[in-house]
């Protein structure tokens, strides 16, 4: 991304504070560094560094493996232990062994591994990661925009199509293997972003721009298969998109982070509502309580420890939660317990 191009921190910082006072909000509570580090994933002691520009730049090995072991260290199991490389392995159908080079530090993971360890822990997977629902929601924070919002700005900022989009705010996002995924975004971005010419840039341009020859893309413009990790992030800062939680620069990662806070303290003074919440509520969450109604009392338990477990690693289980999912007495009396 050119420099011009750059989020301009500070100015984002000043409309955060702002916000937060006008709000009635500490502004050092809502900039907190521990909260902005786990956010984004960048140290808390180098945020001052990166909002004022003068935080060292990290080769993309370095800083991929310290944001993995911040995700680790920041979003622990329900018990408060760091979650194994096999339970993180396991749960995108790979071994633990796999995430062994990036836990050390001595080599970047394979693309899928990487969406599935985005995944795992809930974080924001970028623009060539993130599934359908995750990427309209990530743009309409990102914007303010309201489930009226130009179709067309937002196929141009998540690469889905209109029809996606709306089958997407409607609660029913279409569901495509992260191969077909990342070739259709790519497909996007160079027929959305083109050269001044009008024409889109070609595989040698985009692959020049992080060293790599143009028969790197080949593949991966064909749909044959994924681009390795630097590539993906290549793609990305060729074009000026997001590079997600795991790819990102810390400036990037950062400015993510204040949007997302600058957009909650505007919704807050507003009193309005993130229509994607809106949307999980009427359908996502409907759903999950009807079939849950149908649940043994034995199946409520298994649902509580496993809301236990994807609360814990998202870092939002709370003492009151922990362990409790209440069974409706209905379900108690009709399995023959006492109401």
């Amino acid at each position: 991304m050119p420099a011009a191009d750059r989020p301009d921190l500070a100015s984002a910082w000043a409309r955060v504070t702002a916000l937060a006072e006008r709000s009635g909000r500490d502004p050092a509570d809502v900039l907190c560094p521990e909260r902005l580090s786990r956010l984004c994933g960048v140290e808390p002691a180098l945020i001052p560094q990166v909002v004022a520009g003068t935080a060292p730049e990290v080769p993309l090995c370095l800083r991929v493996h310290r944001r993995f072991l911040r995700l680790r260290a920041t979003r622990r199991d329900k018990h408060g232990r760091e979650w194994s490389l096999a339970a993180i392995a396991e749960d995108f159908h790979a071994p633990g062994a796999s995430l062994g080079p990036l836990n050390a530090g001595t080599g970047l993971p394979r693309l899928g591994h990487a969406a599935g360890v985005q995944r795992f822990f809930g974080v924001y997977a970028g623009f060539l990661l993130a599934d359908s629902q995750c990427a309209v929601e990530h743009a309409l924070a990102t914007t303010g925009a309201g489930a009226s919002a130009d179709l067309g700005h937002l196929s141009y900022l998540t690469g889905m199509s209109p029809q996606d989009i709306r089958l997407t705010l409607d609660g029913a996002p279409p569901r495509l293997p992260l191969k077909e995924q990342v070739r259709r975004r790519f497909e996007h971005l160079r027929r959305t972003r083109p050269r001044p010419d009008g024409q889109a840039h070609s595989l040698a341009a985009i692959a020049q721009s992080f060293c790599a020859s143009g028969q790197s893309l080949t593949r991966l413009a064909r749909g044959d298969g994924l681009p390795n990790l630097a590539a993906a992030a290549g793609i990305q800062r060729f074009y000026g998109v997001d590079g997600g939680f795991l790819l990102a620069d810390d400036t990037e990662a950062l400015a993510t982070a204040l949007a997302g806070i600058e957009q909650e303290l505007e919704t807050a003074e507003r009193s309005t509502e993130n229509p994607m919440l809106a949307v999980l509520r009427a359908h996502d969450v409907r759903s999950i309580v009807t079939r849950a109604g149908r649940l043994s009392p034995a199946g409520w338990k298994s649902l509580a420890d496993h809301l236990d477990d994807l609360l814990a690693r998202e870092g939002q289980l709370t003492r009151e939660s922990a362990g409790r999912v209440a069974v409706p007495d209905d379900r108690k009396a009709a399995d023959g317990g006492t109401p």
